[in-house]
């Protein structure tokens, strides 16, 4: 989601960019338009093959680093035994946010590339109970330890068009027989604009030297509960789902059954993400009164402004109405 606006700012702004791929053509044809012809280059890669990363990155002078997965990816293996097929887990959230993290700085470092973008997370941290969160502040770390001069994005939680928060919301409404709202709902979240971030991103691109080992905070106006959110979300859509309260602990039970699917609504590690506040941990006074040494910075220091979630939220959400606009607004058809 994020790559896609991302992008878009890169062919806007005239960058030549080798977009890493490891599907096929098809996959990534959309961002085609978003450049000039011949100012895309399309890298087939495999993350467990060092050299095909190696020819991803070529010559390039900056590195964008947005490579994530809300889930561990699974692929059907052979069993010797009834049913003759299971699970088997395909990249793990340590191989996803740390290993290939950890490869990318170490190939920067010996191709002396200028400069490294590493999109983290705000909630990344050691004591966390969602192994996605650990592992998203181990992958930095690794990061800094290989490639000392990365710039180290850290948004909250995305809100977009593609978004899995609110849109998560909406379709689960069509979905489940019940909505679940992890221990009530109660735990914040505070999420950011998908293109505010991606502004954020080509900030840094076009001067990377002055954000040479330093972070950016990414995060939205206000902070909400998951329960409010869900309010918000179907005060837009019309949808009247059954909400159900339930404890993290049979939230985790029902999820580990959602998480068969092949792009699950519902983890286990969804779930412990959900019962912990997902937004940053200073005001923006306590930003700006860090010593400019060790500052972290924010959009704001950027100039980039962000964008209110009642603002944009509508723009996406009103396609799950039953009937759609059609069916609210009158003088249709000479109704």
């Amino acid at each position: 989601m994020l790559g896609r606006y991302v992008c878009y700012n890169l062919g806007t702004n005239g960058h030549q960019t080798y977009i890493a791929n490891r599907g096929d053509d098809l996959e990534m044809r959309f961002l085609k338009p978003m450049f000039e012809l011949g100012r895309s280059r399309f890298t087939f890669y495999s993350p467990r093959d060092r050299e095909s990363m190696r020819a991803v990155i070529a010559d390039a002078d900056i590195v964008i680093n947005m490579i994530g997965k809300y889930y561990e990816t699974k692929t059907l293996t052979e069993t010797p035994r009834f049913p003759f097929v299971s699970y088997r887990v395909n990249y793990t959230h340590r191989e996803t946010n740390v290993d290939i993290a950890r490869t990318i700085a170490e190939l920067c470092t010996e191709m002396q590339v200028d400069n490294l973008v590493h999109v983290s997370s705000i909630n990344a941290r050691p004591d966390s109970k969602s192994e996605w969160t650990r592992t998203k502040w181990e992958g930095e770390k690794a990061v800094q330890e290989a490639y000392p001069w990365a710039t180290i994005i850290r948004p909250t939680q995305l809100f977009g068009p593609e978004d899995r928060l609110l849109n998560w919301f909406a379709n689960a409404a069509n979905m489940f027989p019940f909505v679940p709202l992890i221990n009530g709902g109660q735990s914040l979240t505070q999420p950011v604009y998908a293109v505010d971030v991606a502004h954020a991103i080509q900030k840094v691109v076009d001067n990377p030297s002055r954000f040479e080992g330093r972070t950016v905070d990414c995060f939205g106006t206000e902070d909400y509960t998951y329960g409010e959110l869900a309010s918000f979300v179907y005060d837009i859509t019309g949808q009247d789902p059954r909400i159900w309260d339930l404890p993290d602990n049979i939230a985790t039970r029902v999820a580990t059954g959602v998480n068969l699917m092949g792009r699950p609504m519902l983890t286990p590690d969804m779930v412990s993400l959900w019962t912990e506040d997902f937004a940053p941990r200073m005001t923006q006074e306590e930003y700006d009164a860090q010593p400019i040494q060790d500052k972290v910075f924010t959009m704001e220091d950027l100039g980039v402004k962000a964008q209110p979630i009642e603002k944009l939220a509508f723009n996406y959400l009103h396609r799950f109405r039953q009937g759609g606009h059609f069916d609210l607004a009158k003088g249709y058809s000479n109704d």
